[in-house]
């Protein structure tokens, strides 16, 4: 329930139906595949050895796991709004990824292209709790393919910064 203190931020940022526009490129190599299985412990071999996905896989070559798309949805947002993920905060507070409304997987990504995300903004509210719910639309793009590898809708929450007076 929105309260009189409770309004969504305004940063320009964060206008419903604003275009943050296109990150900057980001190679998936085989290291990085690699060392997602490793940390996710998911050794899948269409995702990990080169020989058996020439062998094996539809695709002929290793191709990312759709987690490890997801998770680079963090980091080129970043690039788009020129913060790091060292801490930058708004004025208003730190944002935390909130989940998924929505989330598919529609192309596979090769070993060693290149992907970019893109990035609107859907919804800006307050909701019951008074927390800030910012909704992106995202779009990871494979260089020189028409269909995105992936489309969703994202949602972060601003965690305010603490009042010194709360402190």
């Amino acid at each position: 329930m929105e309260t009189p203190t409770s309004k969504p931020i305004k940063s320009e940022f964060f206008t419903v139906g604003r275009n943050l526009g296109n990150s900057p490129w980001v190679t998936v190599d085989q290291e990085m595949i690699s060392k997602f299985g490793e940390a996710t412990l998911d050794l899948d071999p269409m995702h990990v050895d080169p020989s058996w996905s020439k062998e094996n896989s539809p695709y002929g070559e290793t191709i990312a796991f759709g987690f490890l798309t997801s998770s680079l949805l963090t980091h080129m947002l970043h690039g788009v709004l020129g913060t790091s993920t060292a801490g930058d905060a708004t004025d208003e507070g730190y944002f935390m990824n909130y989940g998924m409304d929505y989330l598919r997987f529609i192309s596979p990504v090769p070993v060693n292209c290149r992907i970019r995300g893109y990035f609107k903004i859907l919804d800006n509210r307050i909701d019951d709790r008074g927390r800030n719910i910012i909704k992106y639309d995202c779009e990871i793009k494979i260089e020189g393919v028409d269909k995105p590898a992936l489309v969703a809708q994202w949602l972060a929450i601003l965690i305010p910064h603490e009042k010194s007076s709360q402190k």
